[in-house]
């Protein structure tokens, strides 16, 4: 069996051990789509919108003792509505979830691929002396 036909197996059993291998590759994989969102994404939506390269400091004061630019000394000023660090959680959300959903996708193609069974073959007609013989025996039966 090929790599690829053991990996197609492996992927397509429902056990413990695929669950937990699956989460550990999942706890990996969120590092991947975090510096996805914050170092690829995060800054181009943030120059598009003109708001730079961060939207983690992007806070409403709720205090009139907030006097910082910074949402790490805001918030030790006083309250703080910090939308922006939502958006950033929320567009990193966007993007594992379309990637778990490109990721489900796959599987379930690799399983439809598996669960195709060829259909089976005709059988091969008899050779010619038994269809000679089985004429024979038919006409002797009418007689």
């Amino acid at each position: 069996m090929s790599v690829i036909g053991e990996f197609r197996s492996f992927i397509a059993k429902g056990n413990v051990v695929d669950l937990a291998v699956g989460i550990i590759i999942g706890g990996a994989f969120t590092g991947i789509v975090n510096s996805l969102v914050n170092d690829i994404v995060m800054p181009i939506v943030g120059a598009v919108t003109g708001g730079g390269f961060d939207f983690s400091n992007y806070f409403i004061s709720l205090s009139s003792a907030v006097t910082s630019p910074a949402l790490s000394e805001a918030r030790k000023q006083g309250a703080v509505f910090a939308y922006g660090s939502f958006i950033t959680v929320f567009i990193n959300f966007l993007i594992l979830a379309f990637i778990i959903f490109l990721m489900v996708k796959a599987v379930n193609k690799m399983r439809e691929l598996d669960q195709k069974k060829p259909e089976p073959e005709k059988p091969a007609p008899p050779p010619a002396d038994i269809l000679l013989l089985t004429e024979i025996r038919d006409l002797l039966k009418t007689r």
